[in-house]
C-alpha cells in the first residue's frame, strides 16, 4: 500500500510539472474584429484556432468582448484563425505562427447582403427588436420571464394578448399561426408546457410573405428553441421556487466542434393555482336568473426535453431536432348554482352544486430531419425537411352532483357522472425551399410544402343509474370524431434589394382537403378548395436611420377540429360549449404601412394597419330551453384598423426602456344570424418594460400591462391591468444570477365581461391567483 501511494503521488507530481511546462510554452494571439462597412467593433463574435481547416475541434476558442477584442492561447505551432458571426462572412486568417505571441491588430469582417432582412439595432441586449415583418423577442434579456413559460413571454410582448384560457390574440385577432422552429407542430396546443428557458427567440410576423403558410388571420408567431452554436462545451442550469410551492428546474448543454454540434435540454415544472369565477345570467322571456360561482384548484407537473444535432460536411448540413413533453394535470372545480324563476308572480328556486374532479395526462413529441446545401455562389441554397409531431391527451372527469342544496356534503350527494376523453393528434410536414441569387441585389425563391394532419377525438360520457348503481353511457353525448386535412402548397418569390427601394413580390397557392367523420351518427363531411395568396413587401430607405415600408398579404383562417365537432362539453349542464360542423374558412386581406427608425442605441417602429375579413369566425351564445349554448359561427364580415408603436431605447448606461402601444377599432357584422350580432368598438393595449442598472451589480425591472375593454359579437370584455417587478443580482462575471420576481404586484389582474342580446344578458368575473413571488437561480458554463 505504501509503494502504491508513493507511485500515485509521483505520477501526479510529474503530470502537474509536465502540464505546467506545456502551459508555460503557450503563446497568445490577440486582435480586434470590426465591421468593414462602418468600422464599428463587433461584440460576441466566436473566434477559434484550428491546427487545420479540416479539424473537427478547435484548439482554443472564445468570444470577442464588447469592444470587439479577443485573446486566445495555444501551444507553439502554426494555426488557422476563424471567426463566425451571424450576418457576416466567415473570416479566416491562415498560417499564424505561434513560435511567439502574435498581435493581429484590427481584422475586418464583411457583412452578407440580404434583401428585406431585419432592420435592427446592432446589439444582443435588446429584449425586443423591430423588424421589417414585425418584432423579434429575446426572452433571456427580460427578467420577468425567469422561471416562466412561453405564455409568460407572450404576456409581456407588445401587440399580443393572452386570454384566461391561454389563447393568443395578435392586434385583436385570435387567429394566429404558431410555429416551432418554423414548423407546424401539434405541441403548440400546450403553450404553457414550453419553459421560457428553452426558447432562444420569438418572431412576430404580422404580415407574412408567400414563404409562410397562408393560415391565420392575425399573422405568424415563430418560436425558436435553443440549440447552442458556440464552439466547445457550454451549458446552463436553472431553478425556480415560488409561493404555493411552485417549482421549476432545468438545464441545457451543447458541444460544438467543426463537424458536429450536439445539444440537449431538460425542464421539470410543478405549478399550482387556485381561482374563482362568478356569472349572472338573466333570460328575459322566462323571468329567470341564474347565479353561479365556481371555486377551482389545480396542479400541473410536466417534463420537457429538447435535443438534436447538426453535422457539417462540405457545403452541407444535416440536422435533427426533437422535443418530448409529458405532463399531468389535476383539477377540481366546484360550481354553486342558484336558479330563480318567477312564475305567476311567485319565485320558484332551485339550488345545486356540481363538483368536477379532472385528471389529465398529455404526452407529445416533435421530430424533424433537415438537409441544407449551400452552392458555390453566395446565398444560393437548397433546404429540405420532413417532420412529425404527435400528442395524446387522456382526461378523466368524475362529477358529483348535489341537487336542492348548496352544501356539497357527502350526505347530500344525489347524482354522479363521469367522462373520458382520449384525443390523438398527428401532424406530418414535407417541405423543400430553394433560393437562387440572380445578382448582388436580386434573387428568387421557390418552394413546395405538404401539411398532413389527423385528429382522433374519442369522448365517452356516462351517468350513474340509481337502481343498478352502475354507470350507463349516454349515446346522445358520447361521440367519436375524426378529422383529417391535407394542405399542399407551392410558392414563388422575387425580391430586389438594389438602391434605396427594396421590394419582394410573392404568390402562394394552396390546395385544401378536409374530411370529418362522426361515428355516432355515421355522418361524413368533406371540403375541397384551392386558393391563391399574393403578398407584397416594400421598403424605401430614406437614409441610414429611417425607412418606410408597405406590406400586403391575403390569408385564410380554417376552422380547427374541435370547432367542427358538434358534440357538447357538459362540464356545466346549463352553460354548454359545442362545435359547428358547417363552419367555413375565413378569407382575410391585410395591409400595413410603417416607418422604421434605427439608431445606435434605440429602435422605433410605427405601423398603420387595416384588415378585412370575410366569413368572420366568432363565438355566439344562444338560449334553448333555459340552457345557453356557446358555439362558433361564420358571421358576414369584420374589419379592423389601427396604429401600433413599438420602441426600445438604451437611454444611458443604467436605464433601458422598451414597449409598445396598439390602438385599433373592430367592427363585426353578424346580421346574417341576427341584428343583435352586429357590434363595433375601439380598443387599445400597452406594455412598458423599464430596466435599471443599480449599484453593486443589481438589476431592477418593472413591467406594466394594460388592455382596454374589447368588443365581441354579443358584448364586451372588460379591461385588465397589472404590474410585474423583478430584482436580479449577477455573480462570477454574470455567469451566475439570482432573480426575485413578483408578478401582479398589486393583485389587479382578472377577467371580466358581459353579453347582451334581445333574449338574455350575462355578466362574468374570473380571478385566479396572479400575485406570485418567485426566486430563480441560474448558472452558465
Amino acid at each position: 500500500m505504501h509503494l502504491l501511494m508513493k507511485s500515485i503521488f509521483l505520477s501526479a507530481f510529474f503530470g502537474l510539472c509536465f502540464s505546467a511546462g506545456l502551459m508555460a510554452q503557450e503563446k497568445s494571439v490577440k486582435g480586434k474584429l470590426i465591421d468593414q462597412e462602418n468600422q464599428e467593433p463587433l461584440a460576441y463574435v466566436q473566434v477559434a484556432l484550428f491546427k487545420s481547416l479540416d479539424d473537427s475541434d478547435p484548439v482554443s476558442f472564445s468570444d470577442t468582448d464588447e469592444s470587439g477584442n479577443f485573446n486566445l492561447s495555444a501551444p507553439e505551432g502554426t494555426y488557422f484563425l476563424k471567426a463566425f458571426f451571424l450576418g457576416f462572412e466567415d473570416l479566416v486568417v491562415p498560417d499564424i505562427d505561434l513560435s511567439q505571441s502574435q498581435e493581429l491588430g484590427e481584422l475586418e469582417m464583411v457583412s452578407e447582403s440580404a434583401a428585406l432582412e431585419e432592420v435592427v439595432v446592432q446589439t444582443t441586449k435588446m429584449p425586443v427588436r423591430s423588424t421589417m415583418e414585425g418584432i423579434t423577442v429575446t426572452p433571456e434579456n427580460n427578467l420577468a420571464n425567469a422561471g416562466g413559460t412561453l405564455l409568460d413571454i407572450l404576456r409581456n410582448t407588445p401587440s399580443i394578448s393572452v386570454s384566461e384560457d391561454g389563447s393568443i390574440s395578435l392586434r385583436g385577432s385570435t387567429g394566429t399561426n404558431i410555429l416551432i422552429n418554423g414548423r407546424n407542430s401539434s405541441l403548440t396546443r400546450n403553450l404553457d408546457q414550453l419553459p421560457a428557458s428553452a426558447i432562444e427567440e420569438i418572431k412576430i410576423i404580422n404580415n407574412p410573405n408567400a414563404r409562410f403558410d397562408a393560415e391565420a388571420e392575425g399573422g405568424v408567431i415563430d418560436i425558436i428553441l435553443k440549440k447552442g452554436q458556440d464552439f466547445g462545451t457550454h451549458g446552463s442550469v436553472e431553478g425556480t421556487y415560488g409561493t404555493r410551492n411552485r417549482s421549476n428546474i432545468g438545464g441545457s448543454v451543447n458541444h460544438r466542434g467543426k463537424k458536429w454540434n450536439v445539444y440537449g435540454g431538460y425542464n421539470y415544472r410543478d405549478w399550482k393555482n387556485v381561482g374563482e369565477r362568478t356569472s349572472v345570467r338573466e333570460i328575459f322571456d322566462r323571468n329567470e336568473i341564474l347565479d353561479q360561482s365556481t371555486r377551482s384548484s389545480s396542479r400541473r407537473t410536466g417534463h420537457n426535453v429538447n435535443y438534436g444535432a447538426d453535422y457539417y460536411f462540405g457545403n452541407n448540413v444535416i440536422s435533427y431536432e426533437g422535443v418530448y413533453q409529458y405532463g399531468i394535470n389535476y383539477q377540481t372545480n366546484t360550481l354553486f348554482a342558484e336558479l330563480d324563476r318567477i312564475i305567476d308572480g311567485e319565485t320558484d328556486s332551485f339550488d345545486y352544486v356540481r363538483r368536477n374532479t379532472e385528471d389529465e395526462s398529455d404526452e407529445g413529441f416533435d421530430n424533424a430531419l433537415i438537409f441544407e446545401h449551400s452552392f458555390k455562389d453566395k446565398g444560393h441554397t437548397l433546404r429540405a425537411l420532413v417532420s412529425q409531431s404527435y400528442t395524446n391527451q387522456f382526461k378523466t372527469q368524475n362529477i358529483d352532483i348535489f341537487r336542492n342544496t348548496l352544501n356539497p356534503d357527502p350526505s347530500n350527494l344525489n347524482g354522479q357522472e363521469r367522462a373520458f376523453t382520449d384525443e390523438v393528434r398527428n401532424t406530418f410536414i414535407f417541405q423543400a425551399d430553394y433560393i437562387k441569387p440572380l445578382d448582388e441585389d436580386r434573387k428568387i425563391e421557390a418552394g413546395l410544402k405538404s401539411n398532413l394532419r389527423k385528429f382522433d377525438n374519442d369522448y365517452s360520457y356516462a351517468r350513474l343509474d340509481e337502481q343498478s348503481q352502475e354507470f350507463v353511457e349516454d349515446p346522445a353525448v358520447s361521440n367519436v370524431f375524426l378529422y383529417e386535412d391535407q394542405i399542399h402548397a407551392g410558392y414563388f418569390i422575387y425580391s430586389n434589394a438594389g438602391g434605396k427601394f427594396e421590394y419582394t413580390l410573392g404568390l402562394r397557392g394552396e390546395m385544401t382537403f378536409v374530411d370529418t367523420y362522426l361515428a355516432n351518427t355515421d355522418e361524413r363531411g368533406s371540403q375541397e378548395y384551392f386558393n391563391f395568396f399574393p403578398s407584397v413587401q416594400t421598403m424605401y430607405n430614406l437614409n441610414d436611420n429611417h425607412s418606410l415600408k408597405f406590406t400586403y398579404s391575403r390569408r385564410i383562417d380554417r376552422p380547427t377540429a374541435w370547432r367542427l365537432n358538434p358534440f357538447p362539453d357538459i362540464t356545466d349542464s346549463l352553460n354548454v360549449r359545442r362545435g359547428n360542423p358547417n363552419l367555413q374558412p375565413e378569407m382575410i386581406d391585410s395591409f400595413e404601412f410603417g416607418h422604421l427608425a434605427n439608431f445606435d442605441n434605440s429602435s422605433f417602429a410605427t405601423n398603420v394597419f387595416y384588415r378585412q375579413t370575410e366569413g368572420q369566425l366568432d363565438y355566439i351564445t344562444i338560449i334553448e330551453d333555459g340552457v345557453s349554448y356557446s358555439q362558433p359561427d361564420n358571421l358576414l364580415s369584420s374589419s379592423s384598423y389601427g396604429v401600433e408603436f413599438v420602441g426600445v431605447s438604451e437611454v444611458n448606461n443604467w436605464y433601458t426602456i422598451n414597449g409598445g402601444v396598439t390602438l385599433f377599432r373592430i367592427s363585426v357584422d353578424g346580421s346574417n344570424i341576427g341584428e343583435e350580432f352586429t357590434n363595433s368598438g375601439f380598443s387599445w393595449n400597452t406594455k412598458l418594460t423599464q430596466d435599471f442598472k443599480l449599484p453593486y451589480g443589481f438589476n431592477f425591472q418593472l413591467v406594466g400591462n394594460y388592455e382596454s375593454p374589447e368588443i365581441e359579437a354579443q358584448g364586451r370584455d372588460l379591461s385588465q391591468y397589472y404590474v410585474d417587478a423583478s430584482l436580479q443580482k449577477g455573480f462570477m462575471e454574470n455567469r451566475g444570477s439570482v432573480t426575485l420576481s413578483v408578478r401582479d404586484v398589486f393583485d389587479t389582474r382578472r377577467w371580466a365581461g358581459f353579453a347582451l342580446t334581445n333574449t338574455f344578458s350575462q355578466d362574468f368575473y374570473s380571478k385566479r391567483e396572479t400575485r406570485i413571488a418567485l426566486i430563480s437561480a441560474r448558472y452558465s458554463f
